[in-house]
Formats: C-alpha cells, sequence, structure tokens
C-alpha cells in the first residue's frame, strides 16, 4: 500500500455533452465544458472547500461524497468553473429542444392569442440555455472524478518522495546511535579516572596520618565512579529509539494512513534524543544529541504532510 502526501494539484477539463470518450475535451469550439481544479495541503483532519457557479450548486453533496471517499486528511479546494461557448458561436438545435419549444409556444398562444411568434434568434438563444444545466452537471462530475484521480496520484508522487526523505533521516539516526553506544564506556572510564585522581590528591593533602585509608579513598571514589556511570547511562534511551526507528520504517513500509501514528512516535523520538542530551556530560555526547535532534525536527517537518 502507497504512503500519500496531503500535498497535490489536479485539473482536467470535460465538454457538456461529450463525455470522456470525447477526443480533446481541453478544446471546446463552439461548445460549453467545465473545468474542474483541486489542491490540497496539510491539515489534521479533513477540511473540504468548494467553489461552485450557481448552477452547479445542487452538485455539492456529490462532490462531497466523491472526495471523502477517495481522501482521509488534508484541506482540499475544489473549484468548478464552466466555460461558457463565446456569443458569436451557434449553437445546434437538437430535435427534442426544437420540439418541446414548440409545444411551450403553442401553449403560450393558445393562452394569449396576441403573444408574438419566437424569432430564429431567440429559438436559437433557448437552444443554447435549454437543457444546457443537466449536460453542465454531467460533465462537471466526469471532470470532477478525472481531477480527483489525478489529485491521489500527485498525493502518491509526493508521498513516495517523502518516504525517501524520511528514511534516508531514519539511516542517519541509526548512525548517530551507533556513535553514542560506545562512548559512554570511556567517559565511565575517564570520569572514574578523574575521581581517583582527586582522592589520590586529597590523600596526600591530608597527610600520612589521616584517619582514612588510601583503600577507603579508592573504594569511595570507584562507588561514586559507578554511581556516576548509572546517571548517565543511554543504553535503555538507544535502545527505545531504535524500536521506534524499526517501528517507523514497519509503517512507512506497510503504507496507507499513518500519518497520526508518525506523529506520535516522533514525539517519542524527540523524548529521547533529550534525555539523551540531559544525561550527556561529555561534549561528544552533546553533540550527538543535536544532530538527533536535528534529523528528528526534519522527520517532524516532512510527517506533517503524510496522510
Amino acid at each position: 500500500m502507497s504512503v500519500y502526501s496531503m500535498t497535490g494539484f489536479a485539473h482536467a477539463t470535460h465538454s457538456a455533452g461529450g463525455g470522456t470518450e470525447d477526443p480533446t475535451p481541453r478544446s471546446v469550439p463552439g461548445g460549453s465544458a467545465v473545468s474542474v481544479e483541486v489542491r490540497s495541503v496539510n491539515s489534521r483532519f479533513l477540511d473540504l472547500a468548494f467553489r461552485l457557479p450557481d448552477e452547479l450548486r445542487g452538485l455539492e453533496p456529490a462532490l462531497r461524497e466523491l472526495v471523502g471517499a477517495a481522501f482521509k486528511r488534508g484541506k482540499i479546494e475544489l473549484r468548478v468553473a464552466p466555460q461558457r461557448e463565446t456569443d458569436n458561436a451557434w449553437p445546434q438545435p437538437q430535435t427534442d429542444q426544437l420540439n418541446r419549444l414548440s409545444r411551450l409556444e403553442s401553449t403560450v398562444t393558445s393562452w394569449l392569442p396576441n403573444a408574438r411568434p419566437l424569432s430564429v434568434n431567440e429559438a436559437l438563444a433557448w437552444c443554447r440555455q435549454g437543457g444546457a444545466t443537466e449536460r453542465l452537471d454531467e460533465a462537471a462530475l466526469a471532470a470532477a472524478c478525472e481531477a480527483i484521480a489525478g489529485l491521489r496520484e500527485a498525493r502518491g508522487r509526493e508521498g513516495a518522495r517523502l518516504v525517501a526523505i524520511l528514511l534516508e533521516r531514519i539511516g542517519r539516526l541509526r548512525e548517530l546511535a551507533a556513535q553514542a553506544a560506545p562512548l559512554v564506556p570511556a567517559v565511565v572510564l575517564r570520569q572514574q579516572q578523574r575521581f581517583l585522581d582527586r582522592w589520590n590528591e586529597a590523600l596526600q593533602n591530608a597527610g600520612a596520618g589521616g584517619s582514612v585509608t588510601a583503600e577507603a579513598l579508592r573504594d569511595r571514589a570507584l562507588n561514586e565512579a559507578a554511581a556516576y556511570a548509572l546517571r548517565i547511562d543511554v543504553a535503555e534511551e538507544l535502545a527505545r529509539l531504535g524500536a521506534h526507528l524499526d517501528e517507523i520504517t514497519r509503517l512507512l513500509q506497510a503504507g496507507g494512513e499513518l500519518g497520526k501514528r508518525l506523529d506520535f512516535l516522533i514525539q517519542e523520538l524527540h523524548r529521547e534524543a533529550n534525555t539523551l542530551g540531559s544525561k550527556s556530560s561529555a561534549l561528544e555526547l552533546t553533540n550527538v544529541s543535536v544532530e538527533m535532534k536535528v534529523a528528528i525536527e526534519q522527520m517532524r517537518e516532512q510527517v506533517q504532510n503524510i496522510e
């Protein structure tokens, strides 16, 4: 299953009466057409906005159902714009239109004998308007279906790029975790030696007649070093960070609607990186923690765009 971004754009145009089989739906000389644009940006929920002309306002429930079936998250705007035929383009009257117009004229003249007959221009104007709304509805729905499908493809392409970026950042975090793991024992050994040096110095300053023996001072120094090692131990944090990275990788490979779950896992990554930084007493670990936070923040920015 693919991973979808919430950012995308698509456009489609269909001629009124031409249907999807029209080979050139974007060029409709002498006829009406409907153009549909749909664009989306990131949002916590599905937020729909429709820009429809008055004559197509009744299509909003159907369009809302189409968009809702295709997307689960994102701020989506769908704009429908009829492209009317030019004023000097003569319509092609249909037989059923002329029959209906003749019946209507007969009804009117039977009730209003003094009403003047329709002119050719008036008849053509009526044919231009009569039945157009139904054809525009069909064209608008067909164009909307095509635009929505195009938007889903665009969001899928953008989602694939986001997955590649996230996997690259995950690899970077694993490298940093591998760098941090061997640093802790080295820091503990250095700190242990510092404790011993300080206790030896204290013993020399106190003189041989002090009440505390050298062995006792050494034991105390080693105990202090052990307590220090426990305070700065980050093995648990690194293990949890690795588990979170494994889960993010699994979700990205599985695909689907995973934006909210990824957002939660990014928060957990931030927590582990902050703990690593707070336990750090060496410049090397501090640098690793900072680099981790930078990579995690880059991941967070990308996850905000995933459906």
